[in-house]
């Protein structure tokens, strides 16, 4: 996982197009108390009204997000939800000078009503037929008179995307060596021929192969079968809880498990998920890397409620929480305080405390869980190797610095580990600007490293008892001992 955070970090800036079908997503938030007395329906009383963009322009959303250059080319109506819709794109930093106004349908609009985050209906404003020849042309004059490095095609079934722009801008893709991805709909996928990766989701999936996958034998199976039918480069199908399945054109099959940890909502997560793979092919990542992020992007966006984005910073903070390596960053390293910033934003409370934690023991994990109970972070100093030997003699440590931040990194309530040189961490404090600063009770009339500071700077000095009867020079006496 940490080859992911790497590639995260490493991710370009590339010129990515969307194309497809952009349309605006309401929610409309309240509660539900009570049932209609007009019929077996519940009253929603609502609270407030959110607007996002959805559709092709939550890809376009993720792909800012992500970091990508974004331009947008698609179409809306004429209408305040059309101007409304080019107006979220702007406000996110997307290029919507390939959006096209057309007088002969409405803006795509999907209204859900929600209450206590479950929803309870959703009203469709549509007009799916298809483009009329003029639109289409002035469509696909605009989309390749733009530069892009790759492209995606969100085809929602909506009309924007015919089976003949589809293919153009697909050979499109070719003439200039970029890749081409597509978000499909339609059942047949040999719509979407030549193209770098298609993602259909199981029950897409299903329905193109005209069969049940009800293991991932059947997926491998028929997936190799659709591929090659459809004549796609390659096909992703993503498997909800079960993870994802990529199948590409030297026969080769890999599953990954879901990166989820909580679900509570699908809505745009398989935007999310092209997203991902499209910035990391344009990045020229290796489709089994991009799957891994876009694995990684999508176990993010199912947590939250709604059509939702996933930024690149967040990205990373999610790789490094769920792997004991990537939770340890180096004292030095520019990512530490872009990591203690995201969690000042966030608005959440930084508890520092530090030591050697040579051979960890119950005493040591009573004394993190305190701490970590004091605020909402717990960033964990560790001495290097050759403080620890200063500090506690020639003999120590028992265990070496990366087998050490290894484990206290796997204890859930340890959010960071910054390992530092110096025989006191008063620099890494400094640099940090904890909330509260942690010590053992036996310090209390000792000093503690960066006390002043953290208390000039408005912060806490707290103070934990200690396990008594718990250490490691106790322990390895002991060990001594026995033999």
């Amino acid at each position: 996982m940490t080859d992911l955070i790497s590639a995260v970090q490493q991710l370009g800036n590339p010129r990515i197009a969307v194309v497809g079908d952009f349309m605006i997503d309401r929610y409309i938030l309240g509660d539900a108390e009570r049932v209609s007395p007009e019929a077996p329906v519940p009253v929603v009383h609502a609270t407030s009204e959110q607007d996002r963009l959805g559709g092709a322009g939550n890809v376009a959303a993720n792909l800012v997000g992500l970091g990508a250059q974004v331009v947008c080319c698609g179409i809306h109506g004429a209408d305040t939800s059309g101007q409304q819709l080019c107006d979220l794109l702007g406000e996110i930093g997307a290029n919507t000078d390939a959006m096209l106004e057309c007088n002969d349908r409405p803006t795509i609009q999907k209204i859900r009503v929600m209450a206590r985050n479950q929803q309870m209906l959703r009203v469709d404003r549509e007009d799916s037929c298809a483009l009329n020849a003029t639109s289409q042309q002035q469509l696909q004059e605009m989309l390749f008179a733009a530069e892009w490095d790759a492209i995606v095609l969100s085809d929602y079934g909506k009309g924007c995307l015919s089976a003949e722009f589809t293919q153009a801008i697909i050979a499109e893709a070719e003439r200039r060596g970029v890749p081409s991805l597509v978000d499909p709909k339609h059942q047949d996928l040999s719509r979407y021929a030549n193209a770098t990766m298609v993602t259909p989701n199981r029950n897409e999936a299903e329905l193109s192969a005209g069969c049940a996958m009800t293991s991932l034998d059947d997926v491998k199976q028929q997936g190799s079968k659709l591929r090659t039918d459809a004549q796609l480069q390659s096909l992703l199908i993503t498997l909800g809880a079960e993870g994802m399945y990529l199948l590409d054109a030297n026969s080769v099959a890999t599953h990954i498990p879901t990166f989820a940890r909580q679900v509570y909502d699908v809505t745009g997560a398989g935007d999310t998920v092209i997203s991902a793979l499209a910035i990391s092919l344009a990045s020229d990542y290796d489709a089994i890397t991009a799957m891994h992020l876009a694995n990684a992007a999508a176990g993010i966006a199912v947590s939250k409620v709604g059509t939702t984005t996933v930024g690149r910073e967040e990205l990373l903070r999610h790789l490094r929480s769920s792997t004991p390596a990537g939770k340890v960053v180096a004292e030095n390293d520019e990512q530490l305080l872009a990591i203690i910033e995201h969690f000042r934003l966030e608005g959440r409370k930084v508890v520092f405390t530090n030591g050697c934690f040579d051979i960890l023991h119950a005493g040591h994990v009573r004394y993190l869980r305190s701490a970590r109970g004091l605020g909402d972070v717990l960033v964990l100093g560790l001495n290097d190797d050759a403080s620890v030997s200063r500090l506690k003699g020639a003999d120590r440590p028992y265990n070496k610095l990366s087998d050490r931040a290894e484990v206290l990194a796997a204890l859930e309530f340890v959010d960071l580990v910054v390992p530092f040189a110096d025989d006191t961490p008063e620099g890494l404090v400094q640099k940090i600007c904890p909330d509260v600063l942690v010590k053992g009770a036996d310090y209390k009339e000792k000093g503690v490293a960066g006390a002043e500071f953290v208390k000039q700077r408005g912060g806490e000095v707290e103070f934990i008892d200690m396990l008594p009867g718990r250490s490691t020079t106790g322990i390895a006496e002991r060990i001594r001992e026995t033999n």
